[in-house]
């Protein structure tokens, strides 16, 4: 047996091991089981069905230090969520045919904000516009304006003096010139509004027209507000919406200061 095991340059042991016929052991930890996480994942997203596994497993992370466990690991989650049928369908988007090789997101805060607008439709018919501002470092938002109306010049210089006041406190001028970065609208290109960004100290810089990437800080705000919290709830009218649009508002200052959007975007410009 040793003349033969030298000669193939075997080990003897694994001779005898497979001649004995020993079982293999195991090699690691043992499978934890998936009963508590399967449990725990559909009570997220049974509230929040639009959450993919990296979302889910944020939460979980969250759950277990408040309870002082140890939290899975994501590509655990991954696994389960696979297993039991509860990931996403994967979406698959056409090629961009324009370019987009510029970047909205800047290295601090106060240099650059953006700006945008979206729409929440009541169920009594009525539309309720909401405007935002956000850092284009931390994503922090800054201030909103809400109106059944249009978004008008009066509310977009109210965001204006919003956001830095709630930065830079009742102030006449801003320290140092930030840039604000917004698409065409006429709220935002009116005389009036030019004027009192020019006052206080904001430089507005304006998207290329038909261009949405080119503010796609605040397009990628836009879209988990609306898919997530406006379209998972009911808003009978437009007087019940405050509290709902505060409590969307107040996730979102989470998100963005914890998600990790998409910044690539292209240049803005005058």
């Amino acid at each position: 047996m040793s003349m033969v095991c030298s000669t193939l340059q075997i080990a003897r042991s694994n001779i005898a091991a497979q001649v004995a016929g020993r079982p293999t052991r195991r090699r690691g930890r043992p499978p934890l089981p998936d009963e508590g996480l399967v449990e725990a994942i559909k009570a997220i997203i049974g509230s929040l069905p639009t959450y993919g596994y990296r979302r889910v497993h944020a939460l979980l992370v969250r759950q277990a230090r408040e309870q002082g466990r140890a939290p899975p690991n994501h590509k655990r989650v991954y696994q389960v969520m696979k297993a039991h049928g509860l990931l996403l369908q994967r979406h698959v988007g056409g090629a961009e045919a324009r370019r987009h090789d510029g970047r909205v997101a800047v290295e601090r805060s106060n240099l650059r904000w953006c700006s945008d607008g979206f729409e929440i439709g009541c169920d009594n018919g009525e539309t309720v516009r909401v405007a935002f501002a956000l850092d284009c470092c931390d994503r922090e938002v800054l201030g909103h304006v809400a109106t059944t109306e249009g978004i008008k010049g009066a509310d977009v210089q109210d965001l204006m003096i919003t956001a830095v006041e709630y930065r830079f406190g009742p102030v006449n001028r801003l320290p140092q010139t930030i840039e604000w970065l917004s698409d065409n609208g006429s709220g935002y290109i009116a005389h009036d509004t030019r004027s009192l960004a020019r006052d206080m100290g904001l430089e507005q810089r304006t998207t290329p027209v038909q261009s949405p990437q080119s503010n796609g800080m605040a397009e990628a705000f836009v879209r988990p507000i609306k898919r997530d919290y406006v379209g998972a709830s009911s808003v009978p009218d437009a007087s019940a919406l405050p509290s709902q649009r505060a409590h969307a508002l107040c996730v979102a200052r989470l998100i963005g200061s914890s998600a990790q959007h998409l910044s690539t975007q292209v240049a803005p410009t005058d």
